[in-house]
């Protein structure tokens, strides 16, 4: 299984930490945020790729963290103008790369006080494309989110990315278990009219052609999106840490 850090973005809101720097590069508690969701994953043995997806301007920085240990893919942009979009990069690295396997995909700017080891033992028991679902009771936070449809079985019955009229209280954070197959079918959803800037996108047009499971996190996920956020995601990992 390979593992896809969507990390082609400028994080504006971070300026000025993050003007000539990336975002999944800033330190947490002593390392870099890419580095807490690394170890993590390390500790299932079942990712045997790790790949990094960034724009022109980070790339190098990327590529002298990595110091060879992952994969690190220029996808080319150089400004919010002219990025592709979360589902555009991924099928991007699936071209490049030609990859032909499970993908494990995730924004590279968030962090869990849980072990990603759960959701995918969920997923290879679903043998589906999985998601990863929180309640949230904030109406107003679910317009600036995906939030979907779930039935009884945990299976999506339908998805929208920032909804003004949200249809539950599910909200899908941006961390994704493709299967090899239905990572095939990327291609297939730009082209009929998906969205691509939001990489949930994808996964609201998927649930309308195959089943798509989503997992109750058993915690929390920390999106560090501004620089109040950023503050307060040091301090409350320098405590788990």
């Amino acid at each position: 299984m390979k593992c896809v850090f969507l990390a082609a973005g400028y994080a504006t809101r971070l300026y000025p930490l993050t003007e000539n720097f990336p975002k999944p590069l800033l330190e947490v508690a002593g390392k870099p945020i890419l580095d807490w969701l690394i170890d993590d994953m390390n500790q299932t043995g079942l990712i045997d790729e790790y790949i990094v997806i960034s724009n022109h301007k980070f790339a190098k920085i990327f590529e002298d963290w990595s110091t060879g240990r992952y994969t690190i893919l220029d996808d080319g942009t150089t400004s919010n103008e002219n990025r592709l979009g979360a589902v555009k990069d991924i099928q991007f690295a699936i071209e490049q790369l030609q990859l032909d396997d499970d993908l494990l995909v995730m924004a590279g700017d968030n962090l869990l006080d849980f072990s990603l080891g759960g959701f995918i033992r969920y997923a290879k028991e679903k043998h589906a494309t999985c998601v990863m679902r929180y309640y949230e009771a904030d109406e107003a936070r679910l317009h600036k989110t995906g939030v979907a449809e779930i039935d009884a079985d945990g299976r999506i019955l339908s998805m929208e990315e920032k909804p003004a009229q949200p249809k539950s209280h599910w909200c899908v954070p941006a961390f994704y278990y493709y299967t090899r197959e239905d990572a095939h079918l990327i291609k297939k959803g730009i082209e009929s009219g998906c969205g691509t800037d939001a990489p949930g996108s994808f996964i609201a047009w998927l649930c309308g052609q195959t089943n798509v499971y989503a997992w109750e996190m058993p915690g929390h996920r920390y999106d560090i999106g501004n620089l109040q956020s950023y503050e307060a995601v040091k301090k409350t990992f320098s405590k788990i840490g």
